[in-house]
């Protein structure tokens, strides 16, 4: 299981476009469409890397308990689907109803959305604000698997409570650790 780093893309950075498909739902989401009101949360993550199924129940925890709470959350998959069919639409779809995501799970085929948030790995987290400004990138927490620390968000939600209350978010934050983005060979 190689481990790669995320790339701690400037704070302050504006959130880039999108506009994908959502493979529950079918329907195009762009980033003005997720983002809410106090924010916005960008996940990459895919369905066959260990270190985001090591997260799902997390994940799908912390879609329910934000809720409506002003801060959207929308989830990217990015991997080339042809060299790894289990995160192509069929399998992010499980991977969604499976662990009860209560967010938009939307699929990058041109892998240009990564590119354009600089994301390396899954799971990767991007925290901005309400003007879509950058204010966290980073863990959801310490835990990795096999290293006995449980799974708790801790790192991530500490970042969204602050922007939830209006307080600045702590800049000293750790990079998130996964699987590589599975990069097209002709991309």
């Amino acid at each position: 299981m190689a481990r790669t780093a995320s790339t701690m893309l400037a704070l302050g950075t504006t959130a880039p476009d999108f506009a994908l498909p959502d493979v529950v739902s079918g329907k195009t989401v762009t980033r003005d469409q997720a983002a809410g009101a106090r924010g916005l949360l960008v996940m990459f993550l895919c369905a066959h890397c260990p270190f985001v199924q090591h997260v799902n129940k997390e994940l799908g925890r912390l879609g329910r308990d934000y809720a409506g709470c002003g801060i959207g959350i929308v989830a990217i998959s990015s991997n080339d689907a042809d060299a790894y069919p289990d995160d192509a639409p069929p399998g992010l779809r499980r991977q969604a109803e499976e662990h009860g995501f209560q967010f938009p799970y939307l699929f990058d085929e041109s892998q240009d959305v990564a590119r354009a948030f600089h994301a390396a790995c899954t799971p990767e987290f991007f925290l901005f604000n309400a003007d879509k400004k950058l204010v966290y990138r980073g863990q959801l927490d310490g835990s990795r698997p096999g290293n006995g620390v449980a799974v708790d968000g801790r790192d991530l939600r500490a970042a969204m409570d602050q922007v939830l209350s209006g307080k600045p978010v702590a800049t000293e934050q750790q990079p998130s650790i996964g699987c590589s983005i599975k990069w097209k060979q002709n991309g």
